[in-house]
């Protein structure tokens, strides 16, 4: 195994390690949350812009301003919310349970990272690199990479070379 094998390696290891002390229930929990700060931030930070202080007078810079101070409102609710379940989950006793499907949904999380790594990666010139050839890990998540890529549009996508 070659560098590159190791480190791809190291990220779906840690990932899966993450999801198991985490659980199942916060690790979706905290997905969620990332994902409606970022959508709650971009869609109301235009009209959110209006509530900051005059003091700052540039309207982009207002817009920057309330899309953070969303997103940051969403990420804290979302903290509230994941500590409120995960002390349910475990007073019911399902800790175990939710950590060793949490310790799968960081293995798949893991292999999609790296095979969306891999994805952008064939936007450049790496996969003509030694490195990349000599990988053994590298055509295992290059599937997986071809599956990300059959979702994305014909001419984004031819642009990728394996």
């Amino acid at each position: 195994m070659t560098l590159v094998d190791w480190i791809l390696l190291a990220i779906v290891l840690i990932s899966t390690a993450i999801a198991l002390v985490r659980g199942f229930i916060k690790e979706v929990i905290s997905l969620i949350t990332w994902l409606a700060a970022f959508g709650i931030a971009l869609g109301f930070s235009q009209t959110a812009s209006v509530l900051v202080p005059e003091a700052v007078d540039i309207p982009s810079a207002r817009v920057a301003i309330a899309f953070v101070a969303l997103f940051v409102i969403v990420l804290i609710l979302g903290g509230i919310i994941n500590w409120a379940i995960s002390k349910l989950v475990e007073t019911t006793g399902l800790s175990g349970t939710d950590r060793s499907v949490g310790m799968v949904f960081g293995l798949l999380r893991g292999v999609l990272i790296v095979a969306g790594l891999l994805l952008l990666g064939g936007f450049t010139a790496l996969p003509q690199e030694e490195w990349w050839r000599a990988s053994m890990l590298i055509p295992h998540f290059q599937v997986v990479a071809e599956w990300l890529l059959a979702v994305l549009p014909a001419d984004v996508a031819s642009n990728v070379q394996w």
